[in-house]
């Protein structure tokens, strides 16, 4: 039952919508009635009916519900990742043409595992994880078999870094498209985003943890005189980084609840969401003084690649202020914080659009000079992708109403999600094609 449409359809009529409401906990669809009402009221606050629903329904859910965590299924779902990465840290035993295998492997294995952890903890069916995990094997044997394609060792080298980083971003896609496959709404899309970051911010803890735990044991049976053989020393790295995408997903996100129905209003969600917003007034300073400095160093990144790689890494660093920043829900922030909150994000934005255009013309001039290669391709790719983004956020936000900037922001996001899905296949699969 399409709920979304009913609540729309009830959007005056406060016994209907109560009708609504009682049929849909009689069915077991509470979770998609809720899940309606808060859409409807992000894209109209101003609605009466939907704001007394959405903070009744978020006062339930604060009050009642409770991410209760599965570590043993968590555990067992991580056992695979351990022993295939232990397997797979042999670099010297496992690589193709000077391209570790762990490398192409990691990111889709990841996502294979995380998929069936959702799917086991949400006693969900298994039609869709498997389609799924199909497809990024597909990705994982497309690039596998590509890699001798291409003429040179250097090229080789070029589609093997490139790789480390578009695969996990494909697998991430696979993720997102397991999550989101009967509610592919664009704020579902944004809370997903949030969600994923929190993910990627417990695993690198549990990362550092880790290594710090690995350190230590090493130390003090080096301390007796023991050196640990080299396979246990990668059981204790590999292993260890083969158990933290499961667990990292199963500390801060609920299997069987749809994002937009998570929790935000805590942890390490609140916490990534604060420190961007007090980050916002100091990354705009940065922005204005380095766009002063710009022509009393305007050459530098047409002729050093160190340069030019400093700025690329500045703009993904500054989209992902933009999304950190932007709140899941309204209510987390009073009407003069969102006043706010817009003016730093357009003002960021705009300055970004000028950094942006001025790294894309130093990597053409490059292009120009040095011919296409796999790297300044994507790069250029990545460039494009950035400023009609940013360009159409800036569109969006000027057509927007003041009430309804924060939908308009989310669903701009949203549609940059795809883009960086669709562009980041296209890197998989049309260098080998190319080059």
């Amino acid at each position: 039952m399409n709920y979304l449409t009913l609540v729309q359809e009830a959007s005056a009529d406060a016994q209907r919508l109560e009708t609504v409401y009682r049929s849909a906990n009689q069915a077991g669809d509470g979770v998609a009635f809720d899940e309606a009402v808060h859409t409807c009221y992000a894209a109209a606050p101003d609605n009466l009916l939907y704001a007394a629903w959405h903070f009744r329904l978020s006062e339930s859910l604060s009050s009642t519900a409770k991410h209760v965590i599965d570590w043993r299924l968590a555990i067992l779902s991580s056992i695979p990742g351990v022993l295939i990465f232990w397997l797979l840290s042999d670099v010297e035993r496992f690589q193709i043409h000077q391209v570790p295998l762990l490398v192409l492997v990691a990111g889709p294995l990841s996502a294979c595992l995380i998929m069936a952890f959702l799917t086991l903890a949400g006693g969900q069916g298994w039609r869709q994880p498997v389609l799924v995990g199909l497809g990024l094997v597909g990705f994982v044997t497309y690039v596998i078999l590509a890699v001798p394609w291409l003429p040179n060792a250097a090229l080789k080298e070029q589609y093997g870094q490139l790789m480390a980083i578009h695969l996990p971003l494909v697998a991430w896609g696979g993720i997102g498209l397991l999550v989101l496959w009967n509610s592919a709404t664009p704020n579902h899309r944004f809370a997903l985003l949030i969600k994923s970051l929190e993910a990627i911010i417990t695993g690198g803890l549990f990362l550092i943890g880790g290594a710090v735990f690995t350190a230590i044991t090493f130390a003090m049976f080096e301390a007796l005189g023991i050196r640990l053989p080299d396979v246990v020393r990668r059981l204790f790295a590999a292993g260890g980084a083969g158990l933290a995408p499961v667990l990292a997903v199963a500390m801060v996100y609920r299997p069987g609840v749809s994002p937009l129905a998570q929790d935000f209003g805590q942890g390490v969600s609140r916490l990534i969401a604060t420190l961007m917003r007090l980050f916002l007034p100091l990354t705009l300073l940065v922005l204005v003084v380095y766009t002063l400095f710009i022509p009393f160093y305007f050459w530098g990144p047409f002729r050093q690649r160190e340069v030019l790689i400093v700025y690329n890494a500045m703009l993904f660093a500054i989209m992902g202020l933009l999304v950190a920043a932007t709140p899941v829900r309204e209510e987390d922030l009073s009407a003069p914080q969102r006043r706010w909150l817009r003016r730093g994000l357009l003002t960021v934005a705009g300055l970004a659009v000028l950094v942006s255009l001025y790294a894309s013309a130093a990597i053409f001039y490059r292009t120009w000079q040095g011919g296409l290669t796999p790297n300044r391709l994507t790069v250029i790719g990545w460039n494009l992708v950035n400023i009609a983004l940013l360009l159409m956020l800036l569109f969006k936000q000027w057509q927007a109403r003041p009430e309804q900037w924060l939908a308009a922001l989310r669903a701009t996001i949203s549609t940059g999600i795809v883009c960086y899905l669709v562009w980041g296949a296209l890197v998989v699969i049309a260098l080998p094609l190319l080059f």
